[in-house]
């Protein structure tokens, strides 16, 4: 697997990461824990050295299924995980309260099994507290030797300016993909300007582009998909055109759409590291094998001809959970 460095602290990490949410929150119940504890040791058997979780995610369940995961390989990975919920639970609310921040990582040091969380994101921007405490409370963690690298997630570009000049920001978590270019316009830039990492969570647009979800698609009782504008059958059927035309130059080269969709983004700067989670062996090692697959300029320009006359339909988020979004 080829190896990718996020900031500049030399945070290096494999160009395909392995986003662990799913394993244990908000696709419906549960992955076994066992089965998920050989999914994650799957991914590194196969090169994957990034990994990523919050205090969110269970509350507290993902990390302990990571921690035990990856405790026989600690040194050989990078693990994130984040801070940034009341009582880790984001129907309460926000909370970066410094105290806070430093709770979190204390107990995410023991669910995670570990002496040192290496990357430690704010998991979205509390607008109560100023970014200039939140990144003094991870400065301070990481001169405690607790935390190695700061993270930012979903942040805008007044929030990512006002943290990195107080602790140099590793790397920027938030959702991009083909369904999902919003960060082109103003983010990217910044990160390239400041040295910072990107790390694209729902680089597959939520199993979207896969093209195993058509307009019929249903969701369980727990899949946060329910609740999302842009999986109504009215938006999947919209947006259809999207996955043929990814599945039109995926055909093309022999590979799947997922694969496609994975290699657009790591084609799009040498500091972006995708972290597309999954439940099943098979689709894991179909999406480390985008790590492989080459796209050509004329391959570039082309989805770009086409993506401009592409009109997503739908809103990214619900409206309870768009109040979390910071720009």
């Amino acid at each position: 697997m080829q190896k990718r460095t996020l900031g500049q602290g030399g945070l290096e990490v494999s160009a395909i990461g392995l986003g662990c949410m799913g394993l244990s929150y908000g696709y419906g119940p549960a992955t076994d824990r066992q089965d998920a504890i050989k999914l994650i040791r799957a991914a590194h058997d196969r090169g994957v050295t990034f990994f990523d979780t919050a205090e969110a995610y269970g509350p507290g369940v993902n990390e302990e299924v990571v921690g035990e995961a990856l405790e026989p390989v600690r040194d050989q990975v990078v693990i994130a995980t984040k801070f940034g919920f009341r009582n880790g639970a984001p129907a309460e609310g926000l909370d970066s309260r410094p105290e806070r921040i430093r709770q979190v990582a204390d107990e995410a040091l023991k669910r995670l099994r570990t002496d040192r969380i290496d990357l430690f994101y704010q998991h979205r921007v509390d607008p109560d507290v100023p970014m200039e405490d939140v990144a003094g409370a991870v400065k301070a963690l990481i001169q405690a030797g607790k935390v190695r690298h700061f993270g930012l997630s979903e942040a805008g570009a007044d929030a990512i300016r006002r943290a990195h000049a107080v602790q140099p920001v590793a790397a920027l978590q938030s959702e991009y993909s083909l369904w999902w270019r919003e960060p082109e316009a103003e983010i990217l830039p910044l990160l390239e300007e400041l040295g910072i990492g990107f790390v694209p969570f729902s680089p597959l647009g939520k199993g979207f582009l896969t093209g195993k979800i058509d307009p019929n698609a249903t969701f369980g009782e727990k899949d946060f998909r329910r609740t999302v504008p842009r999986f109504t059958p009215e938006a999947l059927q919209a947006n259809q055109v999207l996955v043929e035309l990814i599945g039109s130059i995926a055909s093309a080269k022999a590979v799947t759409p997922a694969q496609i969709a994975l290699a657009w983004l790591l084609a799009q700067r040498p500091w972006i590291a995708p972290i597309p989670g999954t439940t099943k062996l098979h689709r894991l090692e179909e999406n480390l094998g985008a790590a492989e697959v080459t796209l050509t300029g004329d391959d570039l320009a082309r989805i770009e001809q086409a993506l401009a006359s592409i009109q997503v339909q739908g809103d990214r988020y619900s409206a309870s959970h768009q109040r979390f979004v910071q720009r």
